[in-house]
């Protein structure tokens, strides 16, 4: 997981730019057609909320047996993905975006079940939980 993390941190990060850059284009586009829609303001908090979760990524990835940041990373992930998807009517590819915070809410659910279980701990008798 730890790679995991780095990887995924760091990716957040460069992404971040990408999608607040995109965003800052869908809102000005929303804002010239006065249509109504917070498209790309919902993008830029996305976007933040990546760089946010990517810099907790990167910095908790050698927490063993410490939960925190790992709910920290499924309380961030999964707010960008919701409103990700919740506000992709006129911007597309927010869709994209909340779909790549699924996948690292996803994967630090599963860091949060299995940090730190090792079978070959003798502390844990065989047992996975």
């Amino acid at each position: 997981m730890k790679v995991w993390k780095l990887v995924s941190g760091i990716l957040s990060i460069v992404l971040f730019a990408m999608v607040a850059f995109q965003s800052c284009a869908a809102g000005l586009s929303n804002s010239l057609q006065q249509n109504g829609e917070v498209s790309g303001s919902a993008g830029i908090i996305v976007a933040f909320m990546m760089l946010t979760g990517g810099i907790v990524s990167i910095a908790t990835r050698k927490a063993m047996r410490k939960n925190g940041g790992n709910i920290a990373l499924i309380v961030l992930f999964g707010l960008a993905a919701l409103i990700g998807f919740g506000n992709c009517a006129s911007f597309p590819d927010l869709a994209i975006w909340a779909g790549w915070c699924v996948i690292n809410m996803v994967i630090a659910i599963v860091s949060l079940v299995f940090n730190g279980t090792r079978r070959d701990d003798p502390n844990m008798n065989g047992q996975m939980f």
